[in-house]
């Protein structure tokens, strides 16, 4: 087990690969934070507190959940507008991957090439990446972390990110919805989801109320 840790910077010009510095990914069920593995509901909660105690909390979504591809996007799309209302959270776009000289609007979106451009404009001390191909979504992180001071969260489709602060696998918009009910939860609001998500798809409860039932007794 390493003791490295991935924490806000600015850590160096240079930045090494969390991997490089023997940070692994998490396994179905688990996340990580700061490249410590735990369990994702753990996870879940902190993640949600991190949104709420920020001050200018941020949303990226990217090409994959941006352009409607297929019902998955438009799903991930309609939950992630939903956390951005709950927290409430700026939403700032990756709509694509080309790096942009002389210069982006930082106000109107961000670029993997030079993310720390958007992050210092828009003073953002924790933001969520969501949507993003995995190789575009490790370069933005790691330049992130290098030069700034913002709190990174990823919610990656496949296994996750090392270079981010805290990073979920297997991201769907149910995944992306139980972000938003822990937010709800810590606020002490009710959630009310979509009518087209109230269940997990086979006509069950979905999972997070057993998670909440669990907690509320003492689980």
């Amino acid at each position: 087990m390493t003791d490295y840790r991935v924490v806000p910077g600015p850590e160096a010009y240079f930045t090494p690969s969390a991997a490089r510095m023997g940070i692994v990914l998490p396994e179905p069920g688990e996340a990580h934070i700061e490249g410590v593995i735990v369990p994702e509901e753990k996870a879940m909660e902190y993640a949600a507190r991190k949104l709420l105690d920020a001050k200018n909390p941020t949303l990226h979504p990217g090409p994959l959940v941006l352009w409607n591809w297929n019902e998955k996007a438009a799903k991930k799309a309609k939950a992630i507008k939903i956390l951005a209302e709950c927290i409430p959270a700026r939403i700032i776009p990756m709509p694509d991957y080309r790096p942009k000289y002389p210069k982006i609007n930082p106000d109107v979106e961000i670029n993997p090439n030079h993310p720390n451009l958007t992050i210092w404009h828009n003073k953002e001390d924790v933001c969520l990446f969501v949507g993003v191909h995995c190789h575009q979504a490790n370069l933005s992180l790691k330049i992130i972390r290098g030069g700034t001071d913002c709190f990174t969260i990823a919610m990656c489709a496949q296994a996750g990110h090392e270079d981010a602060m805290l990073s979920f696998r297997d991201a769907t918009a149910e995944k992306i919805l139980r972000l938003a009910e822990w937010v709800s939860k810590l606020k002490g609001v009710p959630f009310v989801r979509p009518v087209d998500e109230k269940t997990s798809g086979d006509g069950g409860h979905r999972y997070s109320d057993n998670v909440f039932v669990k907690l509320a007794d003492g689980g």
